[in-house]
């Protein structure tokens, strides 16, 4: 069905194109690239070029002793870009970018939100200029993503490695919103964005007696039925504003601090004569979360050397990091409870010619303890009571919570053809990653890393 799909989706795109009803007016850019790209990891995931970074297996699983390879041509990627101008005052504009890495049971929409088709980006924008407005709506990036230019699609500022998971401390997001942009000179923009919603929840997460709670339903019409997805009744919002000084006549700096308010929700069941002594019956139960952050992207020498870096501290935030450590975990009593952590990413690019590009980045995903004592039992993240000793033995019990993911990476990439018949690149990828988990009984404190290489071989025909 999906290769059906495809191939439909190619004869209306060859038609659009081909049409002069549709061409008239319109300014249509064809993008994308062909990739033929290969992986190691030290630890096996079982993953595609898109790492797990929270799911690097720890001693007790025999994974964490084999080493993987694979070949991949997935990530290549197709895109459309078509801009027509209203008037000298009104211009519009639609974008389309799909990739292969989608696999239907395995669809979720926890941060990439990319289902078959796996579609990475559609929207569509229409700018006012005489009002300094734009307004978007689709999927594309979250507005939590860095950007480079202004708060404008297509001028993100995304790491430029080949794992398709980017870095650790990215905070990132692509999914269903409703975007709105003023801008001020050029100088000065305000948006605020209306996103789509999903939990992530903590393992180990549990409830006193007599309670259960409903956090999660399987997929219905249209989504996966094999995955669970979260009970969402508010979408994330999230503000941004941001500022590029004029400096010596251009703007090499750009500047943006964020926030970002979410609710979580689910169904709380208490029966007669629970443990905490509550009201028996069944309610709906709302907790709030969110954060605050900021990022620079500075020009430091032009054509030569930028630098980047990002940070976002609050409660709830983890489906917005690469690293997808949880949003939430249990109260004794049922309700969710949003997890403090912080995140943060610096990054360097160095264009040592025309042709060669060198960049490295590091980052860090940490969370704190969320953890509730009822009388002796300990519930919630960072249990203090698990018994994580069989971490460290091949086939041993071990359910730890992480709580700090730290990642360096480093690559390059090389353009051996640039002309006329567009660009062919290569481009290879070293990272090490390293996961520690929350202290269990007896001080026990697992850890886990990861050795990962990367290539890549891709042609830009356009």
């Amino acid at each position: 069905m999906c290769a059906s799909r495809r191939g439909f989706t190619s004869v209306i795109l060859m038609a659009l194109l081909a049409s002069p009803a549709y061409a008239e007016g319109v300014n249509v850019m064809l993008g994308g690239f062909v990739a033929m790209e290969t992986l190691y990891r030290s630890r096996s995931e079982s993953a595609d070029i898109g790492s797990s970074y929270n799911g690097v297996p720890f001693s007790n699983q025999p994974t964490a002793h084999m080493s993987e390879v694979r070949g991949s041509a997935r990530q290549s990627r197709l895109s459309l870009l078509a801009t027509g101008d209203v008037d000298s005052d009104t211009h519009l504009a639609l974008y389309d970018e799909m990739d292969f890495l989608g696999a239907a049971q395995t669809a979720n929409s926890n941060e990439s939100n990319s289902y078959n088709l796996r579609i990475r980006h559609i929207y569509g924008t229409i700018d006012w200029d005489a009002l300094g407005l734009e307004l978007l709506a689709g999927q594309n990036w979250s507005l939590a993503t860095l950007n480079g230019k202004g708060i404008t699609p297509r001028n993100e500022v995304i790491p430029a490695t080949i794992d398709a998971q980017y870095v650790v401390g990215f905070n990132w997001a692509r999914q269903p919103q409703i975007r709105l942009v003023k801008n001020w000179n050029r100088e000065f923009w305000l948006a605020v964005s209306v996103e789509n919603p999903q939990t992530t929840f903590a393992p180990n997460a549990g409830t006193a007696t007599g309670i259960t709670a409903t956090t999660t339903h399987a997929g219905g019409s249209l989504l996966a039925n094999v995955n669970n997805f979260s009970l969402n009744h508010v979408p994330d919002f999230v503000g941004k504003l941001a500022w590029e000084p004029v400096i010596g006549g251009s703007q090499p700096l750009h500047v943006e601090a964020l926030g970002i308010y979410r609710s979580f929700y689910d169904r709380v069941s208490l029966a007669s004569g629970n443990v905490l002594g509550l009201t028996a019956g069944n309610y709906n139960v709302n907790s709030d979360g969110g954060g605050i952050g900021g990022s620079i992207a500075w020009t430091v020498i032009p054509r030569t050397l930028d630098l980047q870096a990002t940070a976002l501290t609050g409660s709830g935030i983890g489906r917005y990091g690469s690293a997808q450590l949880p949003d939430v975990t249990l109260r004794p009593d049922g309700s969710l409870a949003p997890v403090q952590e912080t995140t943060f990413m610096g990054g360097a690019t160095w264009h040592a010619t025309a042709l060669l590009d060198l960049y490295a980045y590091g980052g860090q995903e940490q969370q704190q303890r969320k953890y509730y004592d009822i009388g002796t039992q300990h519930l919630g993240l960072g249990n203090p009571s698990l018994n994580l000793a069989g971490c460290l033995v091949e086939g041993g019990a071990c359910s730890p919570n992480l709580q700090t993911v730290n990642q360096v990476t480093a690559g390059f990439w090389w353009r051996m053809y640039q002309g006329k018949f567009g660009n062919f690149r290569f481009g290879a990828q070293y990272s090490y990653t390293h996961l520690a988990a929350f202290s269990g009984a007896g001080g026990t404190r697992p850890t886990t890393d990861d050795d990962m290489i990367f290539t890549s071989f891709r042609y830009y025909p356009f």
